[in-house]
């Protein structure tokens, strides 16, 4: 019995020393663990340019219908859909008869009032007399000028005709125009633009925009008009970009993607990498790297993300050293060392 009671102590007494053995390996392999490794930068200042990216219509930026004022019957018809007109150029001519009557009617009131001038100069008629010839003369000369634009009608502006409605012989009736001209240089386009970038957005931006009908081909405009008031069921308001489109690619109707310049400012940049999110909530930390090895975790408010790169607003100063990688698992007050 007293052998077994020896026996069972000494086995007590080696399982405990083995115990304290291995605790006191374990604190040796914490002890000896090698500090982290990290990847690190200095943070600097870069400009970082504000662009946002719209989707909307090219449109041409004049629409005219060619029609006369009044319906006559239609003699000449000298353009075709698909043509380039220029400003002033004749598209089409009505019948001249009553053009004819109203340059006849004219020529006889000028002569009458130059005989009326002289007589008024000898005193041999009153100045009102005068007077009255004078006005119907401006008058039947405004009429003539008003029959002679809506007989012989003319390009309004230089363009391309996209629609003809009636053929060479036909009365025209006035339903319908007898042509459709698009001013297609410049072109247009009223980009539906987000309210949070009203304040932002000036008369002046530069704007880029692609189209999908010209692959690998990027084009500059200009915004020329910002509208005073917001849609309240999209929360957007428009934005007229003007395209010069001297080579005619554009076309009106094209689907296209415009990026509009927002303006720039000076701020930290940083690889994404850099910026941990917490969990549950939308803070931002970055840790910085101190004169001593050791990390802290600083709160830091961002703004554009774009590539791998993400805009600093504040929590961070110029040449502090950031930590940009292996920063995953680390806790505040670490020991690291730089790779």
């Amino acid at each position: 019995m007293n052998n077994r009671l020896v026996l069972g102590a000494f086995a007590l007494v080696t399982l405990l020393s083995s115990c304290v053995g291995g605790n006191k390996n374990e604190e040796e392999l914490v002890m000896k663990r090698p500090d982290p490794k990290v990847g690190v930068i200095k943070a600097e200042k870069q400009t970082v340019v504000y662009e946002q990216t719209y989707s909307s219509t090219i449109q041409a930026n004049v629409i005219n219908n060619i029609s006369g004022q009044t319906a006559g019957r239609i003699r000449k018809l000298n353009v075709e859909v698909g043509d380039f007109v220029t400003e002033g150029q004749i598209l089409a001519e009505l019948d001249p008869m009553q053009l004819n009557q109203a340059r006849l009617r004219l020529k006889n009131e000028e002569v009458e009032l130059e005989r009326y001038r002289t007589l008024f100069k000898e005193g041999a008629i009153s100045q009102s007399d005068f007077d009255a010839l004078e006005l119907s003369y401006n008058v039947t000369k405004s009429n003539y000028e008003n029959l002679l634009e809506n007989t012989i009608l003319r390009a309004p502006v230089s363009g391309v005709i996209t629609s003809r409605n009636y053929d060479k012989g036909d009365m025209y009736a006035m339903s319908s125009p007898i042509y459709t001209l698009y001013q297609i240089t410049p072109v247009k386009l009223l980009v539906p633009v987000s309210e949070t970038d009203y304040t932002k957005v000036k008369k002046g931006n530069t704007v880029t925009l692609t189209a999908d009908a010209l692959p690998g081909e990027t084009f500059t405009g200009t915004v020329v008009r910002v509208y005073p008031v917001i849609d309240p069921s999209s929360h957007t308001f428009k934005v007229e970009v003007q395209v010069k489109n001297l080579d005619r690619k554009l076309r009106p109707g094209m689907y296209a993607r415009t990026t509009i310049n927002l303006g720039s400012a000076e701020n930290i940049v940083l690889p994404d990498t850099a910026v941990l999110k917490q969990q549950g909530s939308g803070v931002r930390n970055v840790y910085i790297l101190l004169p001593d090895n050791t990390v802290e975790l600083r709160n830091v408010t961002v703004g554009l993300h774009f590539g791998d790169k993400m805009e600093i607003l504040s929590g961070i100063e110029p040449g502090e050293i950031v930590v940009v990688s292996g920063n995953t698992t680390l806790k505040a007050g670490d020991k690291v060392e730089v790779a």
